[in-house]
């Protein structure tokens, strides 16, 4: 039987980008099937005392994720992991840094209407936004951040890895997050970061 995972994630993280390309790596490698979600940071940091250049990370970071909810209203939830996958390589890979860009350049790939762009730029879907974010909140508690991943009934922030890992490798990291999710009061993990995400196009 196939097993559905849910991720949410924001666009803007590469941590999240991470994890995401690794969850398509254990699609091929395991009998699961992923299922997307948005969150945002926009909203987890809303009226904290942030650094002007990460408050001006958050301003622009409005705009995908208002853009993913409207065209996922209007044309099916199918069409947000298709969108994440385009906003994100143009984000992580090509590192285009103008957020209208990177919504006019998806929209464009996945073959939605341009005028979904006018989303970005307005509160018209901030509920449902807002929602999906209270969601993956719900579940893991607001001190953490994205990526977020649940396995049944349990969620966790996580897993930050870098690179995302291929193949096998992908497999038994999936294998492990199972095995952890179904060990009553199982929590946390973690150590220090010594390296940054790792990106790589695939």
């Amino acid at each position: 039987m196939t097993e559905t995972v849910r991720m949410w994630f924001d666009p803007a993280c590469p941590w999240a980008w991470m994890t995401s390309r690794w969850l398509k790596n254990v699609e091929q490698v395991r009998d699961v099937s992923v299922e997307w979600h948005v969150m945002s940071l926009s909203v987890l940091n809303e009226g904290r005392d942030l650094p002007a250049d990460y408050r001006a990370l958050m301003e622009k970071s409005w705009g995908p994720v208002r853009v993913i909810i409207a065209a996922a209203q209007a044309h099916g939830p199918q069409v947000i992991g298709q969108l994440y996958d385009a906003m994100g390589s143009a984000i992580h890979l090509r590192k285009v840094d103008d957020g209208d860009e990177v919504i006019r350049r998806a929209l464009a790939e996945v073959g939605l209407p341009a005028e979904l762009a006018r989303f970005a730029h307005t509160d018209a879907v901030d509920e449902a936004l807002r929602a999906s974010h209270g969601e993956a909140i719900a579940l893991v508690g607001d001190d953490v951040g994205t990526p977020v991943i649940a396995v049944g009934d349990v969620a966790f922030f996580g897993p930050v890895v870098s690179p995302a890992p291929t193949g096998e490798a992908a497999g038994r990291l999936w294998d492990g997050c199972v095995l952890v999710a179904g060990t009553p009061g199982f929590y946390e993990l973690k150590r220090t970061r010594t390296v940054g995400p790792i990106l790589e196009d695939g």
